[in-house]
């Protein structure tokens, strides 16, 4: 099986809504942390611009990223500066830590 990584760095308010819409469509697991940065937008008004986000990262079969990352944009845009982004990654392989298994290629 191929791999993606589906990465997104959207505003904080908008996670509920992408969880449920990643819920939704049964995505196995998600990591979401803290990000700080800027970008398109910054906050001018601020000594160092930055503006806080969190972040999403999903790894899925590679076949079914577009469709995560379609649903991350409808839940998280506002269509306000700040929205945020998603990007696709290719994954050549996925080690599970508990099993020792490694997946990637076409073998998982």
């Amino acid at each position: 099986m191929k791999f993606a990584q589906v990465v997104a760095i959207v505003r904080p308010e908008r996670l509920p809504e992408i969880e449920e819409r990643l819920k939704d469509l049964n995505v196995p697991g998600l990591s979401v942390s803290r990000a700080k940065g800027f970008g398109d937008y910054a906050d001018f008004y601020k000594r160092d611009w930055m503006v806080g986000h969190v972040r999403i990262e999903v790894f899925i079969g590679a076949d079914r990223a577009e469709a995560i990352a379609e649903a991350i944009v409808e839940a998280a845009h506002t269509g306000l500066d700040g929205d945020g982004l998603v990007a696709i990654s290719p994954v050549s392989h996925v080690w599970h830590i508990r099993t020792r298994r490694k997946c990637g290629g076409d073998a998982c």
